[in-house]
């Protein structure tokens, strides 16, 4: 499974603990950072584009994600049928928030060398 349940999410009453339980599934922020440097993307450009990911992770991940309002899943009625993902509001925000905790590590990762 991408990440915690719902239902495990859904008791989680500190706002950072349930930031840090979307960011604990391994594939949300990949997928998140991904989408905000493409923009918009089909399922199979994600999944050449992260690697290590199997089909059935990505599959669940984006699931989860778009549950979340992190991504937008837009199907396109054609033949072959055509699914696009890109970031929502929510999820580029919560990106800029990733961002932040990212330039913490970087000082961290340097005082410890």
């Amino acid at each position: 499974m991408a990440s915690k349940p719902f239902k495990e999410r859904d008791n989680i009453h500190c706002p950072a603990a349930y930031t840090l339980s979307i960011l604990g599934g391994k594939w949300h922020v990949p997928i998140l950072w991904t989408l905000k440097h493409n923009h918009v993307m089909r399922y199979n450009e994600l999944r050449r584009e992260i690697e290590g990911i199997t089909n059935i992770m990505l599959t669940q991940t984006l699931k989860d994600l778009e549950q979340l309002g992190l991504i937008h899943r837009e199907q396109f009625n054609e033949v072959p049928p055509r699914v696009e993902y890109s970031l929502t509001e929510d999820g580029g925000s919560l990106l800029d928030s990733v961002a932040e905790l990212a330039k913490w590590g970087r000082k961290h990762l340097e005082k410890q060398k």
